[in-house]
């Protein structure tokens, strides 16, 4: 009640004051998925202008599914998934400047990075392109540099941040005395120089990752004990989600120069559910999606008082067990769609599409303003060496049309390489070890395109029998008729 009415004092002008958000038709959504149901509070889902990725059950083991975005519909039980872990996935991140690139964080303390056939999965994908091992606990977050190609960080449980270049395997920097307690959250800056961190001691960091420090801090941001989340506007100040000592949930906003006093401080309602907040830095625009809820609520933040303005909620029967975020370039901007979600619940996935309604057929210019697009700006080399880039623009004034696969680029060392007569023995016995699983793999593809031609045959077979079956039941009726 409060919270409706202390926003309501306060009508100001704004185009996304009328949002309008829709659930897709049922037939565009994902069904019967088992949904992971692991208490872990992670989004379990991740998306892109390609594919939607989704956490699910598995049994021994870790595995999550990678669905081309046209594959709507009923999902088969034996559809092929990515199942490389030995204990369960507890967050994925699609990697932003490569749409076949994802990375897993799990239970057995591992990190895997998986590159996806072009056109989805056609057999499970066991091996990834890189594990990354350095957690002694369960890994919780994983989350790609945004403008550095081939950066991943990763927070455990064991209270550490790694932060890899995945191109040679290798942890570039790792931040082990930070933290006293369980890192909740962690988010770059828009141009990756700083990270900032929400951690179970109610203290929000940022933190100078090349220089290993933080460089602020604010003790007891939300008051309460459950878990904060924080996140890096594009102006540099932090969102944060929080509870407060009487279990009400709370959003506020800092500026990192002076952490003593906040920006602004709202309090919401007295629901439970971790508010998982996801960040429009195109349009201002922060969504906050609660575990449990059944709503999505949106905030535009803005320089003036009171800097955070409640703009609406989009309200459904069935509350959420995770949610995917599209990046600005998958939407439809002829259908002026300004965010998409996918919303878990407990058997499907249910896109939700936000659009500012607008009578003219025209490209908004205002709605989408040049958005990051999928180059990195800087190598993994730069950017350890101190150089920082803000994100490649592009415009999506004709549509963004992602572009066809590329190998993620590996840089492996070999131990080896200084006695070339074992190197070359090693290239040969590993280019013959290609060719035989190319044979074999030849001969398996061989063996399932027969067993396909036998099945369309005996398909052909009943339809012909049908067919006469129909006939003579057609014959029968006219008689009758008659």
């Amino acid at each position: 009640f409060f919270f409706t009415d202390m926003f309501r004092r306060v009508v100001r002008q704004s185009k996304f004051r009328h949002v309008f958000g829709q659930a897709v038709k049922n037939d565009q959504c994902y069904d019967d998925i088992r949904v992971s149901r692991v208490t872990w509070d992670s989004t379990f889902c991740a998306v892109n202008p390609k594919f939607v990725a989704i956490i699910i059950e598995a049994s021994g083991g870790g595995a999550f599914l990678v669905l081309p975005l046209h594959k709507s519909g009923r999902i088969d039980k034996s559809y092929p998934t990515v199942c490389g872990h030995t204990g369960p996935v507890l967050d994925i991140d699609w990697c932003p400047h490569n749409d076949n690139v994802i990375a897993s964080s799990s239970e057995d303390c591992s990190v895997m990075v998986w590159q996806i056939p072009e056109n989805g999965l056609t057999l499970p994908l066991t091996d990834p392109v890189v594990i990354l091992e350095g957690h002694s606990k369960r890994v919780g977050i994983v989350t790609w540099h945004p403008t550095v190609r081939n950066v991943l960080l990763s927070a455990g449980c064991d209270n550490t941040i790694i932060i890899w270049n995945v191109g040679s395997g290798e942890s570039l920097i790792t931040l082990d005395d930070l933290h006293s307690d369980m890192i909740y959250s962690v988010c770059w800056n828009r141009n990756g120089s700083l990270i900032c961190t929400a951690s179970k001691d109610k203290k929000v960091r940022v933190i100078d990752p090349r220089k290993q420090e933080v460089i602020a801090e604010k003790e007891r941001a939300h008051e309460g004990a459950r878990p904060m989340r924080a996140i890096f506007l594009a102006d540099g100040n932090i969102f944060t989600t929080g509870f407060s000592r009487m279990s009400e949930r709370q959003i506020a906003l800092w500026n990192p120069k002076n952490m003593e006093e906040c920006i602004a401080l709202h309090e919401l309602d007295t629901s439970n559910g971790v508010l998982l907040p996801f960040y429009d830095p195109d349009t201002n625009v922060v969504y906050l999606c609660g575990k449990g809820d059944s709503s999505i609520r949106y905030f535009e933040i803005t320089d003036e008082a009171p800097y955070v303005h409640f703009l609406n909620t989009f309200s459904s029967k069935e509350p959420q067990r995770g949610m995917g975020y599209m990046p600005k370039r998958g939407l439809d901007v002829n259908k002026c769609e300004i965010a998409r979600f996918y919303k878990l619940h407990e058997r499907k996935c249910e896109p939700i599409i936000m659009t500012v309604p607008r009578k003219s057929e025209l490209f908004q210019d205002d709605l989408y303003p040049d958005t990051a697009g999928p180059e990195a700006a800087l190598e993994a080399e730069e950017w350890i060496e101190g150089k920082n880039a803000d994100p490649i623009l592009i415009s999506l004034k004709h549509g963004y049309v992602p572009a066809k696969s590329r190998d993620l680029k590996l840089v492996k060392k070999n131990v080896l390489d200084k006695k070339p007569d074992l190197k070359k023995r090693n290239e040969n016995a590993s280019s013959h070890n290609k060719l035989a699983d190319m044979v074999s793999y030849l001969q398996k593809t061989e063996n399932k395109l027969d067993d396909i031609l036998k099945e369309i045959k005996s398909i052909r077979d009943i339809l012909s029998s049908q067919d006469k079956r129909i006939s003579k039941l057609e014959e029968q009726m006219a008689k009758v008729t008659i």
